[in-house]
């Protein structure tokens, strides 16, 4: 009966040694996961504006058109409040070319904030990981 009494917190210590390992491989799990989640948005985007810059078709766009299918393409990024939800599309060259197999080439770049571990991953490698994190995604494709 004593030895029984003697290991009633045991249990107790257990938890509070896993929950926080629990919770860090969690989060860093549902973190991760965006990352993943947003790359993939800002490659589409990137694809498909390039796809229509390419495109046969007369008159062909304009350089503002495509990054404004870009934009448009983005709409799904996840920011929750956070971050800018507007990625920054650059397109060389400025001018959509004309002329069949000259290539185009579409940039789309998002800065994500980190949602948890951001500030503490600064504080971990002592400010050497940047919040917020910069993703791009390239797309080249020659005119049809």
């Amino acid at each position: 009966m004593k030895r029984i009494s003697m290991q009633k917190g045991g249990v107790a210590v257990e938890f509070a040694i896993i929950l926080p390992t629990f919770l860090l491989l969690l989060f860093g799990i549902i973190e991760f996961s965006l990352i993943l989640y947003d790359q993939a948005i800002i490659t589409n985007a990137s694809r498909e504006a390039a796809r229509s810059a390419i495109a046969f078709k007369t008159p062909k766009l304009t350089a503002q058109q495509v990054q404004q299918i870009a934009i448009n393409r983005s709409n799904n990024l996840v920011s929750f409040g956070v971050g800018t939800k507007t990625p920054n599309v650059i397109i060389s060259p400025s001018i959509i070319p004309q002329t069949a197999g000259a290539s185009i080439q579409v940039t789309v770049q998002y800065n994500y904030t980190f949602l948890v571990f951001g500030n503490l991953l600064s504080l971990v490698s002592g400010g050497s990981i940047s919040n917020p994190l910069t993703l791009s995604a390239t797309t080249v494709m020659n005119n049809e």
